[in-house]
């Protein structure tokens, strides 16, 4: 289990727990249910790379502890 902290930039910080074999999809879901926002509304990236749902944490190097930024589309 990893945890990652997920920033809106607009003053919430979002702590998640997850696998590292989990999806970006999966992890939309658990963000989602924590903060009342569809999943489908939630972009997740890192300075410009806009992270794709089908593909691990894991392949994208995502690590216990690593913040991302979450944004509302």
């Amino acid at each position: 289990m990893i945890e990652v902290v997920l920033n809106d930039r607009l003053g919430k910080k979002v702590r998640v727990k997850c696998n590292e074999d989990d999806t970006i999809g999966d992890l939309k879901k658990l963000v989602a249910a924590q903060t009342g926002t569809r999943a489908e509304k939630i972009r997740i990236q890192k300075w410009y790379n806009i992270y794709k749902n089908h593909i691990t944490l894991k392949d994208y190097e995502i690590h216990d502890g690593m913040g991302l930024e979450l944004y509302y589309d």
